[in-house]
């Protein structure tokens, strides 16, 4: 088990979006470590960062490094920095090469309800974050976590990423926290993704990462076991969700004002 709701702590999966390059990816875990390290009394820390964009608004948007690139990188993360890594899986087929490098197979929003690559991913014995579809109602995940128990899945976590709110916006309802806790997993708070307008900007993603601190902490306030966190050395640069990535040098100052809620919730 990789992280214990009992213990207090909080969970921190943070990275980039996409993985990029070997450089950038090992630029953020640096940090990502660093402060996992520093706080280690009061965080556990996952490294995440996708090889491949598959939702992608346009067909001409950058996808990633692909599977044997991105794998290799997320393994020299793993070696360099001693951090657990996660990346999201799309097809059944990738959850076992996935599940040789990674201690955490992340399911995508719009596949949360893909029963086969649900059960796929739980059969590798690895830890499943699943993510809440944007058009799912909070309630409905316990048919989600109810596949993955069935396939005997060894640890699942849900996390939240916001409800569709008319045309290319999200907003998020922190009920859903408590209401997905019923579920007796993690809940956590995916706080970049949920700031996005999507499909909003000229066929990309907009959003606004001014909110991403405002929602992290509303989420800890609101019981969240953890946050989910896509953070970027310059996101104006970032090859995918530009607008919504937290600047790396801001994420300190974001745990910080989210342990403080946490330990007056303790």
């Amino acid at each position: 088990m990789i992280f214990d709701s009992s213990s207090k702590k909080l969970l921190l999966i943070a990275g980039p979006c996409s993985l990029e390059s070997r450089e950038l990816s090992l630029e953020v875990a640096s940090e990502v470590a660093r402060l996992s390290k520093k706080f280690s009394e009061e965080i556990i820390v996952v490294f995440k960062g996708s090889f491949d964009k598959a939702n992608r608004t346009s067909i001409k948007s950058p996808r990633g490094t692909g599977i044997k690139l991105g794998l290799q990188i997320l393994s020299d993360v793993k070696s360099e920095f001693s951090l657990p890594v996660t990346t999201d899986v799309h097809e059944p087929h990738q959850c076992l090469p996935v599940a040789e490098v990674c201690d955490v197979l992340q399911i995508p929003a719009f596949l949360c309800r893909q029963t086969d690559l649900l059960v796929a991913a739980a059969k590798t014995g690895k830890t499943v974050n699943v993510k809440k579809g944007q058009f799912l109602s909070p309630y409905d995940m316990k048919h989600v976590v109810s596949k993955l128990r069935e396939a005997n899945a060894q640890e699942i976590w849900q996390s939240e990423r916001g409800t569709t709110f008319g045309y290319g916006n999200l907003v998020v309802d922190m009920r859903s926290i408590a209401i997905m806790a019923e579920n007796n997993t993690p809940v956590i708070m995916d706080a970049t993704h949920s700031v996005q307008f999507p499909g909003a900007n000229n066929g990309v993603s907009g959003g606004d990462r001014t909110f991403v601190p405002l929602l992290a902490k509303a989420a800890i306030a609101a019981g969240a076991n953890g946050l989910f966190i896509e953070t970027h050395p310059n996101p104006e640069r970032a090859l995918s969700d530009a607008a919504t990535q937290l600047p790396l040098e801001c994420l300190e100052e974001l745990v910080v004002s989210c342990l403080k809620i946490k330990r007056a919730l303790i």
